[in-house]
């Protein structure tokens, strides 16, 4: 290609990219905003500024994402923009919306909860943006940037707070993220040296690594452990618990989901693009141990924040499971448990928030609260359901069609990973029950500490409506779980 079509090509790819050149302008311009507005107003004002900038910003980044036009390859099939980069791209809009709108409530209390510094919402939007070119990054060199791009934004949203809990948080999730960068790395050196180029989307990638045998494997597995990394995944779930109980609620509720379905999308990709057959007993492993060490670490937990990180990692075992049928179906179940997770999970995170006790998250303090806002104690109920996989919710059709993948992927290839996987995650579904109830047990049937005064829950316009955005689809995608397959179906 001679340098004029280069040049041309990359004129022509603008047009897919005009969400990602929108967020960075406006990262650019809440930098420079902040600091305007921080020298001419008053820190409440600045904070109703920036979130006003921000959610108005993010809308506009995913009405642009969802009318780009340049759709294929773009930049030399660098990215790739699709249906399913379009989708994906929504699920995290959706989820940095929300979470900014719930920080509105801690940011105008009167007892604030580990206030965030204004930084964070030009921190978020740099990780919104480092997560939407992982949608489209098809090329290993992409990939690992935009996964650098997110890693680095999360580290120092973790480690923000000024206090001895973030930073200790930030610099564990710092040190394992740079381990698990660095496996990564050397992985896709393996894989260019054998296919002999970074484009996956490239007919010899999978024809040389289906030749490479055992080395191909080994290429593959070190070149997973950065998406396994933000997938929470064993055994790159260390940092998890600490980074979680660190991070605000906030931060801590955006990480249990939005890089979690920008990598699901990556890791798709790689097993579509190599030879993915010698990856399934490998991956039911993975699958197996989370699903195994996220459950039964979250039965000794005594923080509701800790509990959910380590429910985080049993979740990314069972949106695993679909990933591991390694067939359409098993994509699809996959892609719908992240889309129905992204309402689950961020529900639960800003429920237990809003019902903690002056703001304190230990589970013991739940006890009584149902009398404080029955509203909220019965939508928890719900949300808990959901996660833990029971009808009414649409957590139980998630799981019911990842498992139903698998059972069909265990037909064709009779590979008794896949049976061990089958039973044993079914039965932690029922594991599962004692931990994510015990909130709604303590906060409906225990009484309140004597001598505690229940302190009243207030919520902002801001948090209702991101409660009113999270807890509605928990129960109509269950009635109605059409709505989603249709559009999953057509990616």
């Amino acid at each position: 290609m001679s340098l004029a079509e280069q040049l041309q090509n990359i004129l022509d790819s603008l047009g897919g990219v005009g969400a990602e050149l929108w967020l960075s302008g406006l990262f650019c311009g809440l930098l420079v905003g902040e600091l305007v507005l921080l020298r001419q107003t008053d820190i409440v004002t600045t904070r109703r500024w920036l979130t006003g900038i921000t959610v108005a910003g993010l809308a506009v980044a995913g009405v642009l994402a969802m009318g780009e036009t340049g759709r294929g390859s773009l930049f030399m099939n660098l990215l790739f923009l699709d249906r399913q980069a379009l989708f994906f791209k929504v699920i995290v809009t959706g989820a940095a919306m929300a979470v900014v709108l719930w920080e509105t409530g801690n940011s105008t209390s009167t007892a604030p909860k580990r206030l965030l510094p204004t930084e964070w919402y030009v921190l978020l939007v740099g990780l919104v943006l480092g997560l939407y070119l992982l949608t489209m990054a098809v090329n290993l060199l992409t990939i690992y940037l935009s996964i650098e791009l997110v890693s680095i934004a999360s580290y120092l949203l973790t480690g923000l707070v000024a206090d001895r809990k973030a930073a200790e948080g930030g610099l564990k999730y710092l040190l394992f993220g740079a381990v698990s960068s660095a496996i990564m790395l050397y992985g896709m050196s393996l894989l260019y040296g054998l296919t002999g180029t970074l484009d996956i989307t490239a007919d010899t990638f999978g024809t040389l690594l289906a030749d490479g045998g055992t080395v191909a494997l080994v290429a593959g597995l070190l070149t997973l452990a950065g998406v396994l990394f933000k997938l929470s995944a064993v055994p790159f779930h260390i940092w998890t618990p600490d980074a979680y109980e660190a991070a605000p609620v906030p931060v801590a509720a955006f990480f249990s989901i939005a890089p979690k379905a920008a990598a699901l999308l990556v890791l798709m990709r790689l097993l579509s693009a190599g030879q993915s057959a010698g990856m399934q007993t490998p991956l039911a492993v993975v699958a197996l141990a989370g699903i195994l060490l996220g459950n039964l670490s979250a039965l000794r937990q005594t923080d509701a924040k800790r509990m959910l990180a380590y429910s985080t990692i049993a979740q990314a075992g069972f949106l695993l499971v679909g990933v591991v049928a390694l067939n359409e179906s098993g994509f699809e179940a996959a892609t719908f448990y992240v889309a129905t997770y992204l309402f689950i999970t961020l529900a639960a995170f800003f429920l237990i928030d809003a019902l903690a006790p002056a703001g304190s998250l230990r589970m013991a303090d739940f006890a009584g609260r149902f009398s404080v806002s029955p509203l909220l104690g019965v939508c928890l109920v719900v949300v808990m359901l959901g996660l833990t996989g029971l009808p009414p919710t649409v957590g139980f059709t998630a799981k019911l069609l990842s498992f139903s993948a698998l059972f069909e992927a265990y037909q064709t290839t009779g590979n008794p990973w896949l049976i061990w996987l089958y039973g044993i995650g079914l039965a932690n579904v029922v594991v599962s029950l004692f931990y994510y109830l015990r909130i709604p047990f303590l906060l409906i049937f225990r009484p309140a500490p004597t001598g505690a005064v229940p302190s009243v829950v207030r919520l902002t316009v801001g948090q209702w409506v991101a409660l009113a955005i999270t807890v509605p689809p928990v129960i109509l995608l269950f009635l109605k779980p059409d709505w989603l397959l249709r559009l999953i179906a057509d990616l």
